[in-house]
C-alpha cells in the first residue's frame, strides 16, 4: 500500500543539522549538482516553449507534403489543447506521488510525441502525435517550476528569473529562426528530431544528478474532476480557436461549447469540494495574493502573446521586413524583459521585496501598449523598438515575479497545483488574447479594406485578413496601399484593446500584500545574517 507522507518527512527535515562552525565538506560538488540540474530543468522549458514556436515558420511545407490545408489550425490547436488540459494534472500527480518520476515521464512523453510527429505521413497522424507531444509539454513547464519551487527557497529564486527569462526570449527569437533554417537545409521532419538529443541530455541529467525526498500517497487520483476539468478547458480552447474564423460567434457550435464549458466547469467546482484528494485544491484560492497573482498572470499572458502574435505581422506588412528579420526586430521587447527579470531577481533575492515589481510592470506594460497602439504607416523601426522595449520592461517585472508569489502563496505540499494553476491561467489567458485580439484586428482590416478599397478589398481579405511579404509585392499599388494601412489600423486596435485590458492587471498589483518570502537569511548567533534558510538547494540535490 502506499503511505501518505507524512509531516516531519519533508524535506527540510529529512537532512539532520549540521554542527555550528562545520563548513559542509561536499559544498562545491553540491552546487555543482545544482548548476546541472538547474541547466536542464532550462533544457526542458526550452523544448516546451520552443515547439510552440518552431511550427509556424514550417506550417507551408507541411501542408505542400501532407496537405490538408482545411485542418491546418489543428496542428497548433491539439499541442495547445493538450498542454492546457494536462497541465493542471501533472502538478497534482507530481504532489502525490513525486516531483522527479512524474518529470521524467512527462519529459518522455513528450519526446515520443516529438519522434511520431516527425515520422506522421498524413495530417491526421500529425494532428494527433501533436496532441501527444502536447500532453508531454504541459508536465514540462509546471515540473520545471515546481523542482525549482522545491529546491530553492522564494527569497533566493529571484536569482533565476534573468535564466528563466532568457530562456523564453531564445525561444520567442529562436522559434521561428530554427524552424525556417531547419525546413529549408534538412526538411520539416527535423523540427520535431531537434527535440530528441536536447530532451536526452534533460533526462540523463535530471535522472543522474536530482534527488528528491520520495513520496507516496494513499490517496486516489481524482478521475472525475480531471475529466469535468479537461472538458471544461477543452471547450474554453475551442471557443477562442473556433470563434470568429471557424464559426461565427453567434453561431450554434460556439454558444453550445460555451454551455458545455460553463456546466463542466460548474460541476467541477462542486466535485473538488467534496474529494478527498481535488486534482486543483479550491483552498488555494482563498489565499489573496494567490487569487490576485494568477489573475495579473493570465493578463500578462493575454498581453504577452497577443503583441507577439500581431508585431511580426504589423513590421513585414508595413515596415517591409522579412519573416527572418522580424523576428530579430523583436529584440529590443526580449532584451528589455531579460535585463529587467534579472535585475528584478537581485533585487527580490537581496532585499526580500517584490510588490514594487508588479506595480512597475503593470504600469510599463499599460505604456508600452499604448505607445504601439500609436503606429501607423510612418512609424519607423527605431520608434516602435523603443515601444517594445517599454512593453518587454514590463514583462520582466510580472513574468516570473508572479509566479514566485504564487509558489510562495501556496504550502509545500500544494506547490505543483500551485505552479500548475498559475501556468494554466497564463496559457489561457495567451489563448484567449490571440483568439480575442485577433477577432478585433480582422474586423478591423477588413473594415479599412472596404472604405479604401471598395469592392476589390474582398478579393484581398476574403478567408483571410493577412498576406505574407511576397504576395503583398503582387497586389496592384492602390490594393497594396490600403492593405498596408488596413494592417495599421487593426495593429493600432490590438495594442488599444490590450492597454486597456493592462490597466485592470495595474489596478490589481496595488492590492498584492508584500508577504515576507519563505527561506529568508537567518540571523546567527553573533547577530550577522547567515544563509541556513537557503539549504534546501544543497540538501535535495
Amino acid at each position: 500500500m502506499f503511505r501518505k507522507q507524512s509531516d516531519d518527512e519533508a524535506p527540510s527535515a529529512s537532512i539532520p543539522a549540521q554542527a555550528p562552525g562545520t563548513a559542509p565538506a561536499k559544498a562545491e560538488p553540491k552546487q555543482r549538482s545544482t548548476s546541472v540540474v538547474i541547466f536542464a530543468l532550462m533544457i526542458a522549458m526550452l523544448l516546451a516553449m520552443l515547439d510552440n514556436m518552431i511550427v509556424g515558420t514550417a506550417m507551408p511545407t507541411i501542408v505542400g507534403e501532407l496537405g490538408g490545408l482545411d485542418h491546418l489550425s489543428w496542428v497548433v490547436t491539439a499541442y495547445t489543447l493538450a498542454t492546457a488540459a494536462s497541465t493542471p494534472i501533472w502538478g497534482k500527480l507530481g504532489d502525490m506521488y513525486g516531483r522527479k518520476g512524474v518529470f521524467l515521464t512527462s519529459i518522455a512523453v513528450f519526446l515520443g510525441g516529438s519522434a511520431l510527429s516527425g515520422m506522421a505521413q498524413s495530417m491526421g497522424e500529425l494532428i494527433g502525435f501533436r496532441a501527444i507531444q502536447g500532453l508531454g509539454a504541459g508536465g514540462l513547464m509546471v515540473g520545471v517550476m515546481a523542482i525549482i519551487g522545491d529546491l530553492v527557497p522564494p527569497r533566493e529564486r529571484g536569482r533565476y528569473q534573468g535564466i528563466m527569462a532568457g530562456v523564453m526570449a531564445v525561444a520567442m527569437i529562436g522559434g521561428p529562426l530554427v524552424g525556417g533554417t531547419l525546413t529549408d537545409h534538412l526538411g520539416w521532419r527535423w523540427i520535431f528530431y531537434i527535440n530528441l538529443p536536447l530532451g536526452a541530455v534533460a533526462l540523463a541529467a535530471i535522472t543522474a544528478v536530482l534527488h528528491l525526498p520520495k513520496k507516496r500517497s494513499q490517496g486516489r487520483i481524482d478521475y472525475t474532476g480531471a475529466a469535468l476539468l479537461t472538458v471544461g478547458i477543452t471547450a474554453l480552447v475551442l471557443i477562442t480557436t473556433w470563434g470568429g474564423n471557424e464559426y461565427d460567434w453567434g453561431s450554434a457550435q460556439i454558444l453550445g461549447l460555451g454551455a458545455v464549458g460553463v456546466l463542466s466547469l460548474v460541476a467541477f467546482v462542486f466535485v473538488e469540494q467534496r474529494v478527498a484528494e481535488p486534482v486543483l485544491p479550491l483552498h488555494i484560492f482563498r489565499n489573496p495574493n494567490f487569487t490576485l497573482v494568477t489573475a495579473i498572470g493570465f493578463l500578462v499572458g493575454f498581453v504577452m502573446f497577443g503583441s507577439t502574435t500581431f508585431l511580426p505581422l504589423y513590421q513585414q506588412t508595413v515596415q517591409g521586413a522579412t519573416a527572418t528579420n522580424s523576428g530579430l526586430l523583436l529584440l529590443p521587447m526580449l532584451l528589455g524583459m531579460l535585463v529587467v527579470s534579472l535585475v528584478a531577481g537581485r533585487v527580490t533575492t537581496a532585499t526580500g521585496k517584490y510588490k514594487i515589481f508588479p506595480i512597475i510592470g503593470g504600469f510599463l506594460i499599460t505604456t508600452g501598449m499604448f505607445l504601439l497602439s500609436t503606429m501607423d504607416t510612418e512609424t519607423t523601426r527605431f520608434s516602435s523598438g523603443l515601444y517594445m522595449a517599454v512593453l518587454g520592461m514590463g514583462m520582466g517585472c510580472l513574468m516570473q515575479t508572479t509566479m514566485l508569489v504564487a509558489q510562495n502563496s501556496v504550502e509545500m505540499k500544494d506547490m505543483g497545483v500551485g505552479s500548475s494553476s498559475a501556468t494554466l491561467f497564463r496559457t489561457l489567458g495567451g489563448s484567449f488574447g490571440v483568439a480575442i485580439l485577433g477577432a478585433l484586428f480582422t474586423s478591423q482590416v477588413r473594415d479599412t479594406m472596404a472604405e479604401r478599397a471598395g469592392g476589390k478589398a474582398a478579393a484581398v481579405t476574403s478567408g483571410s485578413a493577412q498576406l505574407d511579404p511576397a504576395s503583398l509585392k503582387k497586389l496592384p499599388p492602390g490594393i497594396r496601399d490600403a492593405y498596408t494601412h488596413a494592417v495599421a489600423s487593426g495593429a493600432h486596435q490590438v495594442f488599444l484593446w490590450g492597454a486597456l485590458i493592462s490597466i485592470i492587471g495595474f489596478l490589481a498589483a496595488w492590492f498584492v500584500k508584500e508577504v515576507p518570502l519563505r527561506g529568508g537569511p537567518a540571523k546567527s548567533a553573533d547577530g550577522d545574517e547567515a544563509t541556513a534558510q537557503a539549504a534546501p538547494v544543497a540538501e535535495t540535490v
